[in-house]
C-alpha cells in the first residue's frame, strides 16, 4: 500500500467523522432506543474522536493495514454508549477487509460492508431490527446489488447512501415503538450521515445533507421521552484488561446483572457496556478478573430528565422573526457579538474558515423564522452565500469582512421583519466601519511601506500593509492614522497576546493622540492579532 492510499483513506474517514459531528445535536434530539443511553450523536462522535486521535499519531508513510489497526484500536478504546460500542464493531469489520485490500473498488466496499454487518450482529446478544444494525445490513445489500449490476464505484457509493437513508426512514415499520412515537432510530440516522460525509469527500465536494424527503413520507426527527422507571438506572461501561476468562463467561455474568449488554474485544482488552442497577457490584467483579480503566457510570433517569427539560424549554420559546449567526475567533469577540444580539457565534476567522455545512448547522440552531449571517471575513462570504440555497428558512448574508463591522450591523437592526430591508440596512451600517489589524509578519516581504522582516509587527488596512515596526503600540498608532479621518468613535479589541495593562496603555495613548475621538478598549481574545482597531 502506498502512503497516498493511506492519506486518501484517512481524509475520507476524517470527512465522515466531521459530517456526523456537524449534525450530532440533530441526532441527539432523537430519543435513543431501546433505552436512554446518553446522547447518541455525542456518543458516536466521541467514539470517532478516539479513532482520529489514534490515526493522527501514525507516520505519514503508514500502510493501510496500520490505518485499519488504528481505527479498530481507537474505536474499541474510545467507544461510548451503546451506539458507540456497536459502531466500533462495525468499524472493526470494515477494517478486517480493508486492511488486506489492494484497490478501492465496488467489490471491496461490498465485501467490507458484509463483513461489518456480520461482526456487528455477532457483537449484540439480542439484535433489534429497525436500528443501526438494520441500516448497515441494508447498506451492505445495496453494495452487493451494485456489484451485480456492474455499477461504477461512484454510482455504488451513492446507491449505498440512498439505501442507508431509506432504511432509516423505514425503521419504524420494523420497530413498533419507533412508529408509535413518530421517530426514527438515532444510531441508524447517525450511521447514514457518516456514509453521506464519506461519499461527499470521495466526490470532492463539501458535505451536503443527503435528501431524505420522499413523496411517501419525510424523515421524522421529532424527539420523544419514553423513559420507563422500571428500566435499569445506570449506563455502565469500562475497559477490562488482561482478564483470564473466556468472553462467554463475561457475557453470561453481565447479562445476569443488567440489560443492553455488550462485550467486545478479546482477553487483552474487553470493552464492556451494560445497563444495571448495580454498577458497583459489576465493577468489583471485573476487578477480580483483571485491571479496569475508562470507567463511565451515567444515571439514565437524570439524563432523560435533562433532555426532556431542554426540549420543553425549546418548545416553550416561540421562534422570533429574525435571528443572527456571526463568525468570530476569540471568546471576547463572541461575548460582544452575543450581547449585541447574535444567536449563534461560529468559531472561525482568517486562519480557520468555517464550511458551508458548519454555517448551515448554525442557522438550524437559531430559533427564528429567518436568519442573517455575518461572515466577518472575505474568505467566508462565499460559503455563507451558499447557505441561502440550502437552508430550511429564508437566509440573508451581510458581507461583513471584519468583526467590528458586525458590531455596527447588529446595532443597526431596528426590530423590523423584512429580511431584504434588514440586510440592506445592516450592510449600509457595516460599510461605515473602517478597520485595521495588527499582527506579526511570518516571513520577509515587501510592501508599500518598504522591506518587511520576519517577526516584525505589521498594521493592515484593506489588505494593504500600512505600518511596520517592532512595537505593537507604535504600529497600532501608525495604522490608526489611516482610518481615523472623520471618525467619532474608535474601538480597540485586544487579542490573547495583549495584556490588560498593555490594552489600558494603548487606549490612553490613542485617546491622547485623538482627543476628538471617543476610544474604547475591549477584550477580544482573538488569536494571532494582538490588536484589531475600528473607527466609525
Amino acid at each position: 500500500m502506498t502512503s497516498d492510499r493511506h492519506s486518501i483513506g484517512t481524509h475520507l474517514f476524517i470527512a465522515a467523522a466531521a459530517a456526523l459531528k456537524e449534525r450530532a445535536e440533530e441526532v441527539n434530539r432523537l430519543n435513543v432506543f431501546p433505552v436512554p443511553d446518553g446522547d447518541t450523536g455525542t456518543n458516536m462522535t466521541l467514539t470517532l474522536d478516539a479513532v482520529l486521535a489514534d490515526v493522527s499519531r501514525l507516520p505519514a508513510d503508514a500502510s493501510i493495514a496500520d490505518v485499519c489497526h488504528a481505527i479498530t484500536h481507537g474505536s474499541l478504546m474510545g467507544a461510548r454508549g451503546n451506539s458507540g460500542v456497536i459502531l466500533s464493531q462495525m468499524l472493526r469489520g470494515l477494517c478486517e477487509v480493508c486492511a488486506e485490500s489492494t484497490e478501492f473498488s465496488t467489490e471491496l466496499v461490498a465485501a467490507a460492508l458484509e463483513r461489518s454487518t456480520t461482526v456487528a450482529f455477532q457483537a449484540v446478544r439480542k439484535p433489534v431490527e429497525g436500528t443501526m444494525l438494520t441500516v448497515l445490513k441494508d447498506a451492505a445489500s445495496a453494495a452487493r446489488a451494485a456489484v451485480n449490476a456492474g455499477l461504477s464505484l461512484e454510482e455504488a457509493l451513492n446507491a449505498i447512501v440512498q439505501a442507508a437513508f431509506e432504511s432509516v426512514r423505514h425503521g419504524p415499520e420494523l420497530l413498533p415503538v419507533l412508529k408509535e412515537n413518530g421517530v426514527v432510530d438515532a444510531g441508524g440516522f447517525g450511521l447514514a450521515i457518516l456514509g453521506e460525509g464519506f461519499v461527499s469527500a470521495f466526490e470532492g465536494h463539501e458535505y451536503r445533507e443527503h435528501s431524505v424527503a420522499t413523496a411517501a413520507a419525510p424523515l421524522n426527527v421529532v424527539p420523544v421521552d419514553d423513559w420507563n422507571d422500571e428500566e435499569y438506572l445506570y449506563c455502565t461501561e469500562f475497559l477490562l484488561h488482561g482478564a483470564e476468562a473466556d468472553k462467554s463467561v463475561i457475557e453470561e455474568y453481565i447479562s445476569e446483572r443488567g440489560g443492553s449488554e455488550l462485550v467486545v474485544g478479546d482477553q487483552e482488552t474487553y470493552k464492556i457496556h451494560v445497563h444495571t442497577d448495580e454498577p458497583g457490584i459489576v465493577l468489583a467483579w471485573a476487578t477480580g478478573l483483571g485491571e479496569v480503566s475508562e470507567v463511565h457510570v451515567n444515571n439514565m433517569r437524570r439524563q432523560t430528565a435533562h433532555r426532556t427539560e431542554t426540549l420543553r424549554s425549546e418548545s416553550a420559546t416561540p421562534a422570533k422573526p429574525v435571528g443572527f449567526v456571526a463568525v468570530a475567533a476569540g471568546s471576547g469577540m463572541a461575548e460582544i457579538l452575543e450581547s449585541l444580539g447574535a444567536d449563534v457565534v461560529v468559531s472561525g476567522g482568517q486562519t480557520m474558515n468555517p464550511s458551508t455545512a458548519e454555517l448551515l448547522e448554525a442557522v438550524r440552531r437559531v430559533s427564528a423564522e429567518s436568519v442573517v449571517i455575518l461572515p466577518n471575513n472575505r474568505n467566508i462570504i462565499m460559503a455563507a452565500q451558499q447557505v441561502i440555497e440550502l437552508a430550511d428558512r429564508p437566509v440573508a448574508v451581510v458581507p461583513t469582512t471584519a468583526v467590528p463591522q458586525a458590531f455596527a450591523a447588529l446595532l443597526a437592526y431596528d426590530g423590523s421583519t423584512n429580511l431584504e430591508s434588514i440586510a440592506r440596512q445592516m450592510t449600509d451600517a457595516a460599510a461605515t466601519v473602517r478597520t485595521a489589524e495588527v499582527t506579526t509578519a511570518i516571513k520577509d516581504s515587501k510592501g508599500k511601506v518598504g522591506p518587511i522582516k520576519s517577526g516584525q509587527v505589521i498594521g493592515i488596512v484593506e489588505h494593504e500593509i500600512e505600518a511596520v515596526g517592532w512595537d505593537i503600540a507604535d504600529v497600532t498608532c501608525e495604522a490608526a492614522r489611516v482610518i481615523t479621518d472623520g471618525g467619532e468613535t474608535m474601538t480597540v479589541l485586544a487579542g490573547e497576546q495583549l495584556s490588560d495593562e498593555e490594552l489600558d496603555a494603548l487606549v490612553k495613548r490613542l485617546s491622547d493622540e485623538y482627543p476628538d475621538i471617543e476610544v474604547e478598549g475591549h477584550r477580544g481574545e482573538q488569536p494571532l492579532y494582538p490588536v484589531i482597531l475600528s473607527v466609525e
